[in-house]
C-alpha cells in the first residue's frame, strides 16, 4: 500500500492556527497576510497556508486583496446581527428541545454540567481565547442535550464569524460577568426543565448578545 499524504492534516492545522489568530485578532480585520512570513512563522511551506488561505477565503474570513494576495476582512456590524437573529431562533429551540430531555438524558445532561462549571471558574484574568472557548461550549453542550443533531451542524460554519465578535464583547470584563450570569439563568431552566422559560431566555441572550456586537462594531467604525 501507498503511505498516506500527510499535506492533508498539515493544512488543516495551519488553517486552525490562522484562524485562532483571526479570532483573537493576532490578525486583525484589514492586516495583509503575506504568504512567506506566515509560512516561515509557522515553519512549513507556502503551499499548505496557500491552501488554507483558499479554506478561509471561501468562508469569507479573509478577501483577495491585490495580486494573489489577501488580507482579514472586516466585521461587517448588520451581517453580525443578521447571524445571531438566526441563532436567537435556533438557540431558542435548541433549549426548549434540551429541557425536554434533559431528565432523560443522562449524558448529554453531565457533558452540559461540566460546562456550566466551566464558566464558574472566569474571571477578570481568563485569557480571551479561553472565554470564547468555554462560551462555545456551553452553547454546543446545549445544541448536543436538545437531541437534535442538525442543530449543531447547522451553526457550526457560522461558529468562526460568531467567535470574531465574540472577541469584540468578551474583551470588556463588565461584559464576561453578564454573558455568564445570562448562561446560568438559561441553565438553570434547562436542568429544571423549564422549556418555555429556556426558550425565551436563550432567545433574549442570543439577541442582545447581537445588538451589543452591533453597537461596539459600529463605535469602533466610527473611531476609526
Amino acid at each position: 500500500m501507498i503511505p498516506l499524504d500527510p499535506l492533508p492534516n498539515l493544512i488543516d492545522q495551519v488553517y486552525a492556527r490562522i484562524l485562532e489568530a483571526i479570532i483573537d485578532r493576532s490578525l486583525p480585520p484589514g492586516h495583509r497576510i503575506r504568504q512567506n512570513e506566515l509560512a516561515d512563522k509557522l515553519g512549513v511551506s507556502r503551499q499548505p497556508v496557500s491552501h488554507a488561505l483558499h479554506l478561509l477565503h471561501r468562508q469569507g474570513l479573509v478577501s483577495e486583496s491585490g495580486r494573489r494576495g489577501f488580507e482579514v476582512t472586516q466585521l461587517d456590524p448588520l451581517r453580525i446581527r443578521q447571524l445571531y437573529e438566526v441563532r436567537g431562533a435556533i438557540d431558542a429551540l435548541a433549549a426548549r428541545l434540551a429541557a425536554a430531555r434533559v431528565k432523560t438524558d443522562a449524558s448529554g445532561r453531565a457533558q452540559f454540567e461540566v460546562a456550566v462549571r466551566a464558566g464558574h471558574n472566569i474571571d477578570g484574568k481568563t485569557p480571551l481565547a479561553q472565554l470564547i472557548a468555554r462560551d462555545v461550549d456551553f452553547h454546543c453542550a446545549i445544541y448536543r442535550l436538545s437531541g437534535n443533531p442538525a442543530i449543531e451542524e447547522m451553526i457550526a460554519p457560522q461558529w468562526p464569524h460568531m467567535c470574531r465578535s465574540m472577541a469584540t464583547v468578551l474583551a470588556e470584563l463588565d461584559y464576561r460577568e453578564s454573558a455568564w450570569t445570562e448562561h446560568e439563568t438559561i441553565a438553570a431552566h434547562i436542568l429544571s426543565g423549564n422549556a418555555k422559560a429556556a426558550e425565551s431566555a436563550a432567545l433574549a441572550h442570543a439577541l442582545g448578545a447581537g445588538r451589543m456586537t452591533e453597537e461596539r462594531l459600529r463605535a469602533s467604525d466610527e473611531a476609526a
